[in-house]
């Protein structure tokens, strides 16, 4: 019979959804280091379905799932869908079909291709984040941040998106532009709910010590919450108008200060500019609302600014110092307004040239400061009683001067900013809070949870920073659960995010009607052991989830501070493009290949490049798994994707290197088809079997899959020597196999006789004599160039090694009138050989 692997995989793929086969219980006799959650994060089910990139970590979590299954670990392996975002609701915009609609489709169609590799998911865990039942528990939850002081309303500059008519988050934000449409970003003033994770910068920085996650995962985690230690500087403004607070990391350069310079945005901007002042910082002020923040801090634009008319005095010296407005200081960052130092700063040198203010130096550097800027270190010059002070001591000695005299105070900074959490669009989770003109904002009951997002006719932004849900007047109009008046619920919705923060959780009880989920549940499973996903949410997924988790820690419904222990990042897999002369990228449907490996541009001619780049739909280089399964076979795409390399590298896709793996599929199909054999197994055999045991299990257990089935590959290749299949030796390799090509793994298994299934059948166990080789083959260099590769005997020490090689004919012949000057052995590994 040949290899039929669409009846094969059909058939057990039925059997395990009958037999619920990887259906999850929380066994309280199965002890704690016998238990283990992992997790896949979650698709967004978007209209495109499913690529090849999108199966590779969950293979691997699958293989993995499977592996501790059979070592009798209790585990948890849900999978679900985070449904609720932009891209619904702008084809909702375009055609008319209401996002629930187009949602549920398109997680019909991914849960159907997930289903058709055989991943053993607990389908009755399934959780979808648009599902009433399940933002349920994102309202109840934001609830409790919000009853917690963490939730305030601002109006506050933010970025807009004028595509996407909504706020963003700064992690949205990508070099200026929109991280889901392109579009470039604007700065908006708008009334905006806020999450205090800056509550939380601290524990997230020092946590992230204590994390199995990949390095530079943590770095970026470190460089975005991005704390740095200083002063916080009080400089009292000229006219009685008040203090001007200014962060700064080099409090020892205060004598420096000439000039101080306050962000467009700054809430004194309008208070202290004189009238004389007055038209010019209004413009000013307008242009700079136009910009993103990379074009305002691009190091090498032209520096622009207009001058408010104040001045500040400084605390050190008590010199007048001008205050100016300019776009390259961001209200963001510390307290938006910064002192000057342009002697030692290039973007202040540059400054201060521009509008002529006066340069003064107070670090000795080896330049003229007047002609170019010293960013250096040195002794403090032209500073008073800092003078001769190194950088340290001086920083410490301003810092005590500051605080005797109340005028500053050491101080410490992050780069984070608080998380803008509302968003202007329909598709969402409603707000549960109501605005009433005599309580305030006050929270929808619990009870009435969950808050239903109401049925609309148009789901257009209405443009003026208000969500759809303005327009509904019959749902925004309700009463005050406090008093009773009228009043008018939250418009705004939560960010795509909110459902994402929290649903490893739910995952653990989802059908829980009363609490998002039972302690007892989190208690036995938490924290996630293995968390598998893509790098490109190294910042936002993760840093907020951690926010969310630790939020829960201190309310006490959760029973660890981290959420996830253990992050794995699987690489991407490519495919191939075609490049222009200039690097831009053309469509492979606009390429012809007039000669072999030669590739020109339809209808232009130029000449292309075929490169590895991202899989992308307008490059039309996406490989989808459906016509994979269709023609290869689901064992074929999972065993392929696994293959191609270690799982933290991006690789090439290969359409040869998937037939190879299909072959040697067809070669364990054809080995399962001899007659079977109950004799013993030959030495050889039996010794390269028990080897395999050992490397697979390994290699398993590390996530070395690649090496785990190059491991397989040998043993199938010396088992096929025989005119016989030995029942000892498929009954092992069915069960090796069964992680990585489940459904050919449990054909073999039934055709020597066993019962259903092998999936649950126990891990196979090795005998260590028989992994150990006889033989071992050392090389043997000859001044350190390998010249002889010897097949001796294993375990020789170094006189019986030594002996070994120079009896050997070969080495004898390349010695030929030569003298040994020295020699080099290192038993079982190589003997150099130094001559003259």
């Amino acid at each position: 019979m040949e290899y039929d692997f669409k009846s094969i995989e059909k058939k057990w793929q039925d059997y395990w959804d009958e037999h619920k086969t990887f259906k999850t219980f929380e066994d309280p006799a199965v002890p704690d280091d016998k238990r283990r959650y992992v997790l896949d994060m979650f698709p967004y089910p978007s209209g495109a379905g499913l690529h090849v990139g999108h199966p590779e970590g969950y293979t691997a979590t699958d293989i993995y799932c499977r592996y501790l299954r059979m070592n009798g670990y209790n585990v948890l392996h849900p999978m679900g869908f985070d449904s609720f975002g932009l891209p619904a609701e702008n084809y909702a915009i375009k055609t008319g079909t209401h996002p629930k609609v187009t949602t549920e489709r398109n997680i019909d169609i991914f849960r159907a291709q997930i289903k058709s590799l055989g991943f053993s998911y607990d389908w009755d865990r399934e959780v979808s984040t648009c599902d009433p039942e399940y933002y349920k528990w994102t309202q109840w939850l934001f609830l409790q941040i919000f009853k917690k002081g963490l939730a305030y309303e601002a109006q506050i500059p933010i970025n807009w998106c004028p595509s996407c008519q909504t706020g963003l988050a700064n992690e949205e934000v990508k070099e200026g532009h929109c991280e889901r449409c392109g579009h470039q970003v604007h700065r908006r003033n708008l009334r905006q709910w806020v999450l205090k994770i800056t509550d939380y910068a601290e524990r997230l920085l020092n946590d992230v010590d204590k994390l199995d996650w990949p390095e530079p995962i943590k770095i970026m985690q470190r460089n975005w919450i991005g704390k740095s230690v200083g002063a916080e500087v009080t400089f009292e403004i000229e006219g009685g108008h008040g203090d001007l607070k200014v962060y700064t990391t080099r409090p020892d350069t205060l004598f420096g200060v000439t000039y101080m310079v306050l962000s467009p945005e700054h809430p004194l901007v309008e208070k202290i500019t004189t009238s004389e002042c007055r038209e010019a910082v209004r413009e000013y002020v307008s242009e700079a609302s136009l910009k993103s923040e990379l074009e305002r801090t691009e190091l090498n634009k032209e520096k622009t600014g207009v001058f408010t008319g104040a001045y500040a005095v400084n605390p050190l010296n008590e010199q007048r110092v001008p205050i100016w407005i300019s776009d390259y200081v961001l209200i963001s960052y510390g307290t938006g307004a910064i002192m000057a130092v342009p002697a030692h700063d290039g973007r202040d040198w540059e400054f201060a040239k521009k509008f002529g203010l006066p340069i003064v130096e107070v670090l000795k550097g080896n330049v003229d400061v007047q002609e170019e800027v010293y960013e250096g270190d040195g002794p403090h010059v032209n500073s008073g009683f800092l003078d001769g002070l190194g950088m340290q001591e001086a920083i410490d000695t301003v810092i005590a001067w500051l605080e005797e005299h109340g005028k500053g105070k050491k101080a410490v900074n992050y780069k984070l900013r608080d998380w803008i959490f509302s968003r202007q669009r329909y598709w969402g989770e409603p707000m549960p809070l109501i605005h009433c003109p005599h309580c305030g904002t006050v929270p929808v009951p619990e009870e009435q949870l969950p808050l239903l997002l109401p049925e609309v006719k148009k789901y257009e932004p209405t443009g003026t920073g208000e969500s759809p849900l303005a327009n509904v007047e019959e749902w925004v109009n309700t009463t005050c659960p406090v008093c009773g008046a009228p009043a008018r619920r939250e418009t705004n919705t939560m960010p795509q995010w909110a459902g994402s923060c929290w649903y490893y959780l739910r995952f653990l009880d989802p059908h829980n009607d009363k609490e998002f989920a039972a302690r007892d549940t989190i208690d036995y499973w938490m924290p996630v052991d293995l968390y598998v996903g893509g790098a490109e949410h190294a910042v936002l997924h993760l840093l907020y989830a951690r926010f969310w988790h630790k939020v829960f820690y201190d309310l006490g419904l959760v029973n660890t501070d981290e959420p996830f222990a253990r992050l794995v990042n699987q690489g991407m897999i490519t495919s191939f493009a075609y490049q222009r002369p200039d690097k831009s990228l053309v469509a492979v449907d606009q390429v012809e290949e007039p000669a072999p490996d030669s590739f020109v541009e339809k209808g232009t001619g130029v000449k292309l490049e075929r490169v590895v780049a991202k899989m992308s739909k307008s490059l039309k280089n996406v490989i989808n798994p459906d016509e994979i399964v269709k023609s290869y076979g689901a064992d074929s795409l999972r065993l392929y994707e696994m293959f191609m390399g270690p799982l933290q590298m991006s690789k090439p896709w290969s359409t040869q290197g998937l037939q190879g793996v299909y072959r040697f599929l067809e070669r364990v199909w054809k080995l399962g088809e001899k007659p079977v054999s109950d004799g013993p197994l030959p030495a050889e055999l039996e010794k390269t079997l028990h080897r395999t045991i050992k490397k697979v299990s390994d290699d398993t257990a590390a996530l070395n899959f690649n090496t785990a089935i190059s491991q397989m590959m040998v043993l199938v290749n010396d088992a096929s020597k025989a005119d016989v299949c030995y029942r000892g030796m498929m009954d092992v390799f069915a069960r090796l196999l069964s992680p990585y090509a489940p459904h050919l793994a449990e054909e073999l298994w039934a055709k020597i006789g066993n019962k259903p299934c092998v999936s649950l059948a126990k891990w196979p166990e090795y005998d260590e004599r028989l992994t150990v080789s006889e033989t071992v083959t050392v090389p043997v260099q000859f001044s350190g160039k390998v010249r002889e590769k010897l097949e001796l005997p294993a375990g020789l020490d170094r006189d019986a090694l030594l002996a070994a090689v120079m009896a050997d004919e070969a080495v004898k012949k390349r010695l030929e009138g030569k003298t040994i000057v020295k020699t080099i052995i290192v038993p079982g590994k190589l003997v150099n050989l130094v001559v003259k």
